[in-house]
């Protein structure tokens, strides 16, 4: 029984058999306010009739549409009734019979509304007690709304008719049109996927504006709950989108496809945000209400890049199947990226410096698993790609995408790409399609080079071999390349790939660390000399992949080495200081270096790093170290040294800045001593104060949550703190202190709501969860490690994907890091018949213990 899975193969028939020219889609959603369907039954749904036309390559052919509802009133083929009951089994309405040419099918169904981010989602504001609604496809989710061919190369022009809410506002992927009785009518779409198509309705607030550019004009618009109105920073959206707009049109040479451009902060958003065509949602938590360090104003303009470079690259073109996924997301990454480290104004420049401290750190840390794949992974089927939105399909798709574009040059990057977009306009692609125009601008053979990067897994590790006369004259440079066997499990061999580096020659000129020469060349095999080199004198310092242009893991020589320590934050740059703390946060996870040597060096350099993006990523690098690669029995020691060097910081940070904040925030997450509480609990009474530093909304659940884990806070002062936030986001902080306190009665009550119970919205569960697991209280959660285990599989099979993978991956007892743990995931992995997805989310947490005790034994032995 196929469930709610699509095979590849079942996609291929069905793209072989049809072509799909139109969908007519009509929704009542007038009782959304009240949770039920229109005839008041109360059930959670909503009435939904779709009208599909396609054409059949075969008469008397077979296919099926997909539908998750539960309940179907009516399917009509080409005129004639269908038995409901017959045909509608397992997601899935069985079409027998067709015609030869044109089809027509009518289903009309009640589908229901979820709480789980996944279809369309309902939410009640706490605030207003007003229902506001939206959609999220991808993957497979259409399919919970109207009846749809749900797979990507199966483009239809959409017309959505809905009916709302009096008061209501409808946005959808075409322009909203004038309501008459309270029903919104919509032009159809332009061809698209059924995954980028998009509802949205409630009493939203909205902002608008215009993009004008060669005598055209583009509708803006930016729309979040009235409750979060006053929080809503319009203009500085807007102009993130405008330079977006101007360097997208300029780089791609193709106007922008659609007829206007919504942006909707929308609630309880699993992901960071949808490419729906022309009607991007985003999570709300964007809409900052209190202060936040620029690094947040950072990644937030780099996710409405991302989303609008989609626009283009995976809605105009679109992937053929979920395999080229990878593309889809790290070309969004490295051209969102690329916009904010070249555009003209851009307030990011060190956009780079961003992406190697924290994009390049997921995709090194996912390639270490067992469950690493290559970046082309291969899916078969629906499940297969639903775990696949991982680091390896983002950060290392991404980072490999600046490596071509290094090997064949930016500008014949981006002409290929133009090639690219006018030749499949509104259709569907294979990889192939665009190596094939990146050969065509390039002049450079890429079948190598993809076999090599796209078709294999792992990660390589440069190393300098220098050698230098009595005079200090280098006599001989080498990059040595290794493969290192890849982890046990993963599939594949190690290989040796074709790199891109560039090599920077840094000297101490003042006290800071100057680069004086960069060599940019091509690394293939085993060793390449770079005679360039040969005849100089030595520097202080020799970087290798310098601007972090290839994708590797780099080592120092001895000499270079002790220079970094001493000086790694006099680097006059950003980004050699950031691959310099990437480099030893990754040794101190391979166990290369003890977490008390990587705890002395962050806190030798920290003080002078001026990136606030690097800064708080170190802040919980250090963290982690600490919690789970530290000896257990200096643990303690570490923590403690590193809670006084926090609140040390933030005392001489300059006030109200965003170092002070971050330290702030650090602070918070680790006091310990009765006296840093008692600061904890006077700066949220406003009995203590740090000058500048604004207790606002945000800051003060920080230091709740704290209090809470710490057992300084109760239910009295958690509820006291929701009557102050009576918000959405208020309440999502109580659940979490809540599930925080270190009582075994507080654990039960959280465990009982998130594993026992299914009642739990996607963000609330969320919110539980990191309360529950607290890093301090790993003796009060260890009875839970044989619950996780009897329970897992069953909310496996009974959840929907987003809640079931919340669970799976955030009550796995990582902080119980054991042989014992390790034992206990075998044996279940032996005993439980998991499907491949959830094998693979269990073998990536066991493989977090593994890490653990490997960087724990090389902490007790330093």
């Amino acid at each position: 029984m196929p469930g709610t899975n699509l095979t590849r193969d079942e996609a291929q028939r069905r793209a072989r058999l049809l072509t799909v020219d139109a969908y007519e889609v009509d929704l009542d959603l007038s009782g959304a306010q009240e949770g039920g369907d229109a005839d008041g039954s109360g059930h959670g749904t909503f009435r939904s009739a779709t009208t599909v036309r396609f054409d059949s390559a075969e008469a008397g052919a077979d296919t099926f549409i997909d539908l998750v509802a539960p309940a179907v009133h009516e399917v009509r083929l080409n005129g004639e009734a269908l038995d409901a009951a017959e045909v509608f089994k397992d997601s899935r309405i069985a079409l027998t019979g067709l015609r030869a040419g044109r089809n027509e099918l009518r289903v009309v169904a009640d589908c229901a509304y979820t709480n789980t981010g996944e279809g369309l989602h309902r939410f009640v504001d706490p605030v207003d007690q007003q229902a506001y609604l939206y959609t999220q496809f991808e993957v497979p989710d259409a399919r919970r709304v109207y009846a749809s061919f749900e797979q990507p190369d199966l483009k239809a022009t959409f017309q959505f008719t809905v009916k709302a809410p009096e008061g209501w506002t409808v946005i959808s992927n075409s322009p909203a049109p004038e309501p008459g009785d309270n029903i919104w009518r919509f032009e159809p779409t332009p061809r698209i996927s059924t995954y980028i198509t998009a509802l949205i309705a409630g009493p939203y607030h909205s902002v608008h504006s215009t993009y004008e550019k060669d005598g055209r004009t583009v509708p803006l618009g930016i729309y979040c709950r009235p409750s979060l109105a006053e929080h809503l920073d319009a203009d500085e959206i807007f102009a993130v989108t405008r330079q977006g707009f101007d360097w997208f049109q300029e780089k791609f040479d193709y106007a922008y496809p659609f007829a206007k451009y919504d942006q909707l902060f929308v609630p309880e958003f699993n992901a960071g945000a949808m490419e729906n065509a022309g009607a991007v949602t985003i999570r709300d938590q964007y809409v900052f209400r209190s202060k936040v360090t620029d690094a947040a104003y950072e990644v937030r303009a780099e996710t409405i890049l991302h989303e609008l470079a989609h626009m283009w690259f995976g809605d105009l073109v679109t992937m053929e199947w979920w395999n080229d996924l990878w593309l889809n997301e790290s070309f969004a990454t490295y051209t969102s990226i690329a916009c904010q480290a070249y555009a003209p104004g851009s307030k990011w420049p060190h956009s780079w410096t961003t992406f190697a401290n924290s994009m390049k750190t997921w995709a090194y840390r996912q390639d270490q698993l067992p469950s690493t794949h290559p970046i082309m992974a291969e899916i078969n089927d629906l499940d297969d790609v639903l775990v696949n939105f991982d680091g390896i399909t983002y950060a290392k798709g991404a980072s490999v995408l600046k490596q071509l574009v290094a090997y064949v040059g930016m500008d014949e990057f981006f002409q290929g790409v133009q090639a690219y977009f006018k030749a499949h306009a509104y259709g569907n692609t294979r990889l192939s399609d665009l190596l094939g125009a990146l050969e065509e601008t390039s002049g450079r053979d890429l079948k190598t080079w993809s076999k090599k990067w796209l078709e294999t897994a792992g990660i390589n590790i440069l190393r300098p071999e220098i050698e230098v006369d009595a005079q200090g004259v280098i006599t001989s440079f080498a990059v040595r390349q290794e493969a290192p066997a890849l982890p046990a499990g993963a599939k594949g061999e190690p290989v040796l790939r074709p790199h891109r580096i560039a090599v920077g020659a840094y000297e101490l000129a003042g006290g800071k660390l100057v680069r004086t020469e960069r060599i940019e060349l091509d690394v293939d095999g085993e060793l390449t000399a770079v005679p360039q080199l040969v005849g100089k004198a030595r520097p202080a310092v020799i970087l290798l992949n310098d601007d972090d242009l290839s994708y590797a893991k780099v080592r120092l020589d001895e000499e270079s080495l002790k220079t970094v320590t001493e000086h790694l934050g006099d680097f006059t740059e950003s980004l050699p200081r950031a691959l310099s703390w990437a480099s030893a946060w990754d040794m101190t996870r391979d166990g290369e270096l003890a977490t008390r040597d990587y705890l002395s060096l962050v806190l030798s350099g920290i003080g002078k790093e001026s990136d606030i993006g690097v800064v708080q990523s170190l802040h919980r690098q250090v963290k982690l170290a600490l919690d789970l690669y530290a000896a257990p029995e200096w643990r303690e020691t570490g923590l403690a040294t590193w809670t006084a060097a926090a609140l040390e910081q933030l005392r001489a940070a300059k006030p109200g800045s965003d170092h002070q904040l971050a330290w702030a925030r650090a602070f918070a997450a680790s006091a310990r001593t009765d006296e840093q509480l008692d600061l904890l609990q006077g700066l949220l009474e406003g009995t203590e104060e740090i000058s500048g530093l604004a207790v606002d909304t945000e800051l003060r659940w920080s230091l709740v949550h704290r209090l809470a884990a710490t057992g300084r806070a109760d239910e009295k002062t958690i509820a006291a703190e929701l009557d102050r936030d009576k918000t959405s986001a208020g309440e999502r902080y109580a659940a979490s202190a809540r599930a925080a306190r270190p009582t075994a009665e507080a654990k039960d009550a959280a465990w009982a709501s998130v594993v026992e119970s299914d009642q739990l919205p996607n963000s609330l569960q969320e919110s539980v969860i990191g309360g529950f697991v607290q890093t301090d209280q790993r003796e009060l959660l260890a009875p839970y490690t044989a619950k996780y285990f009897a329970a897992v599989k069953d909310i496996w099979n009974s959840r929907s994907h987003e809640m079931a993978q919340q669970i799976a991956v955030g009550l796995y007892p990582a902080l119980q890091v054991s042989q014992e743990t390790l034992d206990a995931t075998d044996a279940w992995l032996a005993s439980a018949e998991p499907s491949a997805a959830l094998r693979r989310l269990m073998t990536e947490s066991r493989a977090g213990i593994e890490r653990a005790l490997k960087a724990q034994k090389a902490d007790a032995a330093a």
